[in-house]
């Protein structure tokens, strides 16, 4: 059975959509079967991240809705043969969501797929809580700003108590993700540092992104960075964020300083 990853945060533009499409190719480039599943219904964008905006003909409200099978609506990536999106409805709205439905096709991804990773809409409404409903592990994206950080803690708020894991009394496993870091602006006090990001949420660090033009790009081209540009230093951060997901540990450098911070961070908030 595959394992339900939900790739959420309580504030738009953090940079979710960019993460799901980067780790579900990260994950299949390590010849795993991954399904990265678009919750964002009426506001899609993870197939235009992924580069297949014109290969769309169903969609998740579709497959829920009995308009569609599964199969049909399933696309594969034309880059990695180990690689599938099911995107999100453009024209309907979250109500079409229905928990029962969503349930069904969770658990028809799991008897085909190694990951199924969910890109959740930003918030805690509807669309949010039934991305996260079913994950056996979250991924919680922020930037190092305290608005995102504060909208961060309500999310995790939201994961101890609206998954089904939380309903049966069992620990939901949680991580950290910090996106478009700078730590030049962090230590001129212009964003917030690792540390003090750390110190509010208190969950993992998975992965640190760094600020770069390089993210853009492969989202303007319509590819996950993962493969648009392997080499740069936003994609070799999300490889080893996709390894430590996968249950490498695998120690963490802030972007552009030396000092390892595995013993200090992450060792420590691991526990």
């Amino acid at each position: 059975m595959g394992k339900v990853i939900v790739v959420t945060s309580g504030k738009g533009g953090v940079g979710k959509t960019t993460s799901t499409a980067a780790l579900g190719a990260a994950l299949a480039q390590r010849n795993e079967k991954v399904v990265v599943v678009d919750f964002d219904v009426g506001l899609r964008n993870l197939d235009l991240v992924m580069g297949a905006e014109r290969r769309v003909v169903y969609d998740l409200v579709n497959v829920i809705q009995g308009d569609a099978k599964l199969p049909q609506a399933l696309i594969r990536d034309k880059r990695l043969e180990t690689l599938y999106l099911l995107p999100a409805s453009q024209t309907r709205d979250k109500d079409n969501l229905t928990a029962e439905g969503v349930e069904r096709v969770i658990s028809e991804l799991k008897r085909h797929f190694d990951w199924i990773i969910c890109d959740s809409p930003a918030g805690i409404e509807r669309g949010a809580t039934l991305a996260m409903r079913h994950a056996d592990v979250a991924v919680v994206v922020t930037n190092p700003e305290v608005s995102s950080v504060r909208d961060s803690d309500r999310i995790i708020g939201l994961l101890d108590s609206k998954t089904l894991k939380a309903e049966r009394g069992e620990r939901m496993e949680k991580h950290l993700l910090l996106t478009r870091y700078d730590p030049n602006r962090a230590e001129r006090g212009d964003m917030l540092k690792v540390d003090d990001v750390l110190e509010i949420l208190s969950i993992p660090l998975i992965g640190i992104i760094p600020e770069s033009m390089d993210v853009l790009r492969a989202s303007n081209i319509g590819a996950p960075v993962t493969l648009a540009d392997a080499r740069s230093a936003p994609a070799l951060a999300y490889f080893d964020a996709a390894r430590r997901l996968a249950g490498e540990a695998l120690p963490i450098t802030i972007p552009e300083e030396k000092r390892g911070i595995f013993g200090k961070i992450f060792a420590r908030r691991a526990a």
